[in-house]
């Protein structure tokens, strides 16, 4: 975009790196993401083309093959490919997700194994908390790891696992009550839960020994990237994929993961909102009624001045989620008012753009139909808007604790 959305101060491998996915974006995936998306059909081409670049290795540190960039530098490379075709960023967010969980609180073992095969994009991410019956309460998850000798037993069902068949490693949450007794873990569940590392092969059905990912769930939209379940049902493990060796961790990694994934979801909401401006102000040039170009109606006009605006403040509280945590420090608050606020202005710029187009709009020829139907997945992936107001109004009230 030529105005708006502007991201000041980054360096000149920063924007070297942005422009080819800006390019990539313009020429591999527009011209076929709608075409895809209505066929469901996973990107592969794109994907391929993602690899060849070195974006599944983004912020994989050097040491391991990777381009050791920035969480901001990924959330601009993240903002460019929703632009494109939300589903391809999804493809890549979990991804990521899991190889910054490694980086972080992987073992030494761990990071060998795992880090330089996903850099290179040979082994893909995905990573699984959800279950049929949780929500986003995860202290209620039931699937449950049971120790046996140098194994873990696993069992239970997971949901709404993104790249469930595509993936080669899953890290899934799971209650391990070892260490703890029951009363114990009933009343601190976050302290009884552990990360587990697991391998398997592609595909549907039983891809290894007590593990099973039945077919994609069918969506709205979101559609082209694989939505799954994950049934355990004696999936044996041994010791050392309990992420960071240590049972009682899981909550807590997870939780710095999903921060990244927070940021990575404002990130498609500011993309998703670019392009929904891109095709609204382009269109409503191109629409005449009553003699005139619509964008020379009034009307139109604030419409138009609404979305630029959503979609600039959205940008900028991105960027100042992923710069905070690129600091080291804490970044829940950040991240999650990002999240809120850019995937809320994103549903609504993209019904802005719908309404511009008219009856157009609502006809599977246009962009604009598509995008329609992406934008409400933002509005409860990485977290429903109601759970990022109770962290941020957490957070807000331990930095402004009255003192009386």
């Amino acid at each position: 975009m030529a105005r708006l959305a502007q991201t000041h101060g980054l360096t000149d491998i920063q924007q070297e790196i942005l422009s080819t996915v800006r390019d990539f974006v313009d020429k591999e995936i527009i011209p076929v993401a709608t075409e895809l998306e209505h066929r469901d059909e996973y990107p592969q081409q794109i994907v391929d083309g993602l690899k060849e670049l070195g974006l599944f290795g983004l912020m994989i540190p050097e040491e391991y093959g990777g381009l050791g960039e920035s969480l901001l530098t990924y959330a601009l490379c993240v903002e460019e490919i929703a632009r494109g075709w939300m589903s391809v960023s999804g493809i890549i967010n979990t991804h990521f997700i899991v190889a910054y969980m490694l980086k972080q609180h992987g073992t030494q073992e761990q990071k060998d194994h795992f880090l330089p095969r996903m850099a290179a994009g040979d082994v893909r991410g995905a990573f699984s908390m959800s279950e049929p019956g949780l929500g986003s309460d995860v202290s209620a998850i039931t699937s449950k790891a049971v120790r046996d000798g140098d194994e873990y037993v696993l069992n239970g069902q997971k949901m709404w696992l993104t790249n469930g068949g595509t993936s080669t490693l899953v890290a899934v949450l799971v209650r391990s009550d070892e260490g703890h007794s029951p009363e114990e873990a009933a009343a601190k569940p976050h302290k009884s839960m552990t990360t587990f590392l697991i391998e398997k092969e592609p595909g549907f059905g039983e891809v290894r020994p007590g593990l099973t990912i039945p077919g994609k769930i069918d969506k709205m939209g979101y559609k082209g990237v694989d939505t799954t379940e994950l049934i355990m049902d004696g999936l044996r493990l041994p010791a050392d994929r309990v992420l960071g060796g240590v049972t009682g961790r899981g909550f807590y990694q997870m939780m710095d993961g999903v921060e990244v994934g927070r940021v990575n979801v404002a990130a498609r909401g500011c993309g998703v909102a670019q392009r929904a401006f891109e095709l609204g102000v382009s269109y409503a040039q191109q629409r005449h009624t009553f003699g005139k170009p619509i964008a020379q109606h009034q009307a139109i006009q604030f419409k138009l001045a609404e979305m630029a605006t959503k979609v600039e403040a959205a940008h900028a509280m991105m960027v100042n989620a992923a710069r905070k945590k690129d600091s080291g420090e804490r970044n829940d608050l950040e991240a999650g008012m990002a999240k809120y606020l850019a995937s809320e202005y994103c549903k609504e710029v993209v019904e802005d753009a719908f309404r511009i187009h008219g009856g157009y709009g609502f006809s599977k020829e246009y962009e604009i139909e598509r995008l329609y139907r992406e934008a409400p997945m933002l509005l409860i992936g990485e977290g429903t808007a109601e759970i990022q107001k109770m962290i941020i109004g957490r957070r807000l009230l331990e930095e402004y604790r009255f003192q009386g």
